[in-house]
């Protein structure tokens, strides 16, 4: 069959049930081929970002790695910032790009360019992909696809990029479509390690779980509430892993790292005993004093990367292990085992709790208080699927605030950290989940990708859009309010905002906006129409600030405003 024909019964093959684009020249055969197959839904965008993580939501929520095309040239440069949020969030997603005809390449001439929008996007995207390939014969094709499938599941996710000529895709290729397996996790366990690891806990009176994006990245959250259940020890999360625990679960303590919940980061610094399951212990997890962070702890660290392991965060017991393999044998060896609970140790992470409120925090600021807003929020949408959430102070407000339930999924830029990212995520989440999204995200980032207004239109995909307006980049703004003696150069200054109501009414899309304290409530208005999308604009004071936040070069244990950073950070 023809070359392009086959890729579209690959995909169907893999359970793919969508493709994000933007039509180009380079993959018009692609899409013909796709259209007439008819099996995989062509979801056009407006900018290849946007498709690209749209993609990478599909490869979070499901099974089946998120795919997007985009044409040669600029097409393909502007999956990049997808692409490396992919990378640095283990993410498994495919990218497919067209290239232009073979004899139109460049080759090894001492030239830039030979056919038009001719660009070397393998070269381009090698550092931020787990593997990147041109093909050069219709047989590269199948070769291709099966191990960028392969590649992209296995170990630690991540994507990978195919380019393919114009001439190759419309050549014959004679391979039979298969199905490509899910790679089995690879390695062992020492029961040594996993022996030494429960003697150490049952003699601390402190333990903490920690637990991060990998556990997500290598769905295996079930057996990480299992292994906290059995042994009975309170569990802290990074950024990512906010809905592996869902909010009200007694063992869950909250958020932790640089805006992390105080009581939390209280907990964790206080802490004897720190299991790490698939955090990679970066800055925002652990704040600046490292040998602070450690102090008094036994820590143990599994990742399934060597290279994570004693990083930053020295003196851990390390375990390179996939994380599956980690825990089924740790619950094998937990069953045999008896725990104490540490009630003296769960009272005290209470009491952090009852004294330090995420909802006081800011609690001067005029208006609307944003964590209130979050959990106002979060007690109307018990029937979403998920929430994706963008870049900025808003991010931290809901990370701090969600009250996630048990399933519900939460995504955010975290290595990246891409403005823009939260509503086509949102696209991707609702088409790929068939229920109602609740997309969260400041004025600033929401301009980056403001043009999928009429993606989600088109689709009429229930999108609960709630965009939190301070008139402001927000977290910059506030970092220049404490490092820069409020100058507020572009951040504030020569920086502005559109109505976002009737932006979104020029789309067809329903929106009202709220700015006083007693309009809370009205984030109900946004289920009326179950599945409708609609727009809430949320009217902060500029000056709000995200809070608490770690002092920068002081202990996690001490967060602004009541203590005073050291020195300038970089993030």
């Amino acid at each position: 069959m023809k070359t392009s024909d086959y890729i579209a019964e690959f995909l169907v093959a893999q359970g793919v049930t969508h493709v994000f684009e933007i039509s180009g020249g380079m993959i018009m055969l692609l899409l013909d081929s796709l259209h007439r197959n008819g099996n995989v839904k062509v979801v056009t965008v407006h900018h290849e970002q946007a498709a690209g993580f749209a993609a990478e939501a599909i490869g979070r929520v499901t099974p089946v790695p998120g795919v997007a095309f985009a044409t040669s040239g600029p097409g393909a440069t502007n999956l990049l910032t997808a692409i490396g949020s992919c990378y640095f969030d283990s993410t498994p997603a495919v990218f497919i790009t067209g290239q232009v005809n073979r004899h139109e390449m460049k080759g090894s001439r001492a030239i830039r360019q030979l056919g038009f929008q001719e660009t070397d996007i393998v070269s381009m995207v090698g550092p931020i992909t787990k593997g990147a390939w041109q093909a050069m014969t219709p047989e590269d094709v199948p070769v291709l696809l099966e191990r960028a499938f392969t590649l992209c599941r296995e170990g630690r996710p991540g994507p990978v990029l195919i380019d393919i000529p114009m001439d190759i895709q419309r050549q014959d290729v004679s391979t039979p479509v298969q199905r490509v397996p899910r790679p089995e996790p690879q390695g062992e366990v020492p029961e040594t390690i996993i022996g030494e690891l429960f003697s150490r806990l049952r003699q601390s009176r402190r333990p903490l779980f920690l637990i991060g994006g990998g556990v997500r990245a290598a769905r295996v959250e079930e057996l990480v509430r299992q292994l906290a259940r059995k042994t009975q020890v309170p569990v802290v999360n990074s950024l990512h892993a906010l809905d592996v625990f869902p909010y009200d679960d007694p063992l869950r303590v909250g958020f932790i790292g640089t805006y992390g919940n105080r009581w939390a980061n209280l907990a964790l610094g206080s802490s004897d005993f720190l299991l790490v399951l698939g955090s990679r212990l970066d800055i925002r997890q652990t704040g600046s004093e490292t040998a602070a962070f450690a102090a008094d702890k036994a820590i143990f660290h599994v990742d399934c990367e060597t290279g994570e392991l004693n990083n930053r965060v020295t003196g851990c017991q390390a375990i390179v292990a996939d994380l599956e393999l980690f825990l089924r044998k740790a619950n094998e060896a937990a069953a045999e085992m008896s725990f104490d609970t540490p009630q003296e140790w769960l009272a005290e992470i209470g009491q952090l709790r009852a004294a330090w409120p995420d909802t006081q925090e800011i609690k001067d600021a005029p208006g609307i208080n944003p964590n209130a807003l979050i959990h106002a929020l979060s007690a109307v949408s018990k029937s979403a699927g998920a929430y994706t959430v963008d870049v900025g102070q808003h991010q931290m407000w809901a990370a701090q605030s969600v009250e996630l339930v048990d399933g519900q999924k939460f995504l955010t830029s975290g290595g990246m950290g891409a403005m823009g990212f939260a509503l086509p995520a949102a696209i991707g989440v609702a088409l790929a989940l068939s229920q109602p999204v609740v997309m969260v995200a400041g004025d600033g980032g929401f301009q980056v990708n403001i043009q999928e207004l009429q993606t989600v239109r088109r689709n009429n995909l229930p999108i609960k859009m709630v965009v939190i307006n301070n008139r402001c980049h927000g977290m910059t703004r506030q970092f220049q309010q404490t490092y820069f003696e409020g100058r507020y150069g572009s951040a504030l200054w020569g920086y502005s905002v559109p109505d976002f109501t009737k932006v979104a009414e020029a789309y067809g899309i329903r929106a009202r906006a709220i700015e006083n304290a007693e309009d809370i409530g009205e984030v109900a208005w946004l289920w009326e129409r179950p599945d409708d999308p609609a727009l809430l604009e949320v009217r902060i004071n500029t000056f709000a600030n995200a809070y608490p936040k770690i002092a920068f070069g002081k202990p996690i244990s001490e967060m602004e405003p009541l203590a005073t950073p050291d020195a300038m950070e970089s993030t």
